[in-house]
């Protein structure tokens, strides 16, 4: 857990007001996801030009073709993956490293792969500076998952491939979830449940993401 420095109370505030009015209001309500989006900065994780809507339920630009995903998608998938203390969570697209934050937030165990060297070193210098030390993160093709640290409990994927990798669906444990957007210009949230005999495969909400980089 990290030991956050004190911080404008208007920031704080409209961090609490983004939970209450555009996460919990939408039907989220895993208090352990709700707790860590109330403790994460997002506002450390933006570019300075759009601190000022860090706070707002959109997506944020954060260089180099990506974004930093809109709060309620980013709470949504974490609590679809329904993590506890003890969760091995895998992430492919660490972006800016918030989704991480939030997962450290409630597990112990967390890995992330970011194709963007770049966006990995910023990410890797924010965690850090904000007291992380539960995160893993390494440069790479998200596509391949991290398998040699598999299986993994959950697995949650920040851009969209066209379809599900395979190789991501091997990666999980027996009742481990997939959560994932899937599609090319009409994406749908998905989650896969690995099963003894098989995936089980349930569609959620539209969504809007990013391509995966392959």
């Amino acid at each position: 857990m990290p030991i956050l420095s004190q911080e404008n109370g208007d920031l704080s505030q409209a961090r609490r007001t983004m939970v209450e009015r555009t996460i919990v209001a939408r039907g989220v309500n895993d208090a352990s996801v709700l707790e860590a989006m109330l403790k994460v900065p997002r506002h450390k994780f933006v570019p300075k030009s759009v601190v000022a809507e860090a706070y707002e339920d959109s997506p944020l630009p954060i260089g180099y073709n990506q974004t930093i995903s809109q709060p309620y998608i980013v709470a949504l998938m974490v609590q679809l993956a329904e993590l506890g203390p003890a969760s091995k969570v895998l992430e492919i697209g660490t972006g800016s490293g918030y989704q991480v934050a939030v997962l450290s937030e409630i597990t112990n165990s967390v890995f992330s792969v970011e194709i963007v060297p770049e966006l990995m070193v910023e990410a890797i210098r924010t965690l850090t500076g904000l007291g992380y030390t539960n995160a893993h993160l390494r440069h790479g093709d998200g596509y391949f998952g991290w398998p040699e640290e598999a299986p993994f409990d959950a697995i949650i994927v920040s851009a969209a491939p066209p379809s599900i990798p395979n190789i991501l669906l091997e990666q999980l444990a027996i009742g481990g979830r997939l959560v994932v957007p899937v599609g090319q210009k009409n994406q749908m949230l998905q989650v896969a449940l690995r099963r003894e005999d098989g995936f089980e495969l349930r569609d959620i909400i539209p969504v809007r993401f990013v391509p995966m980089i392959h």
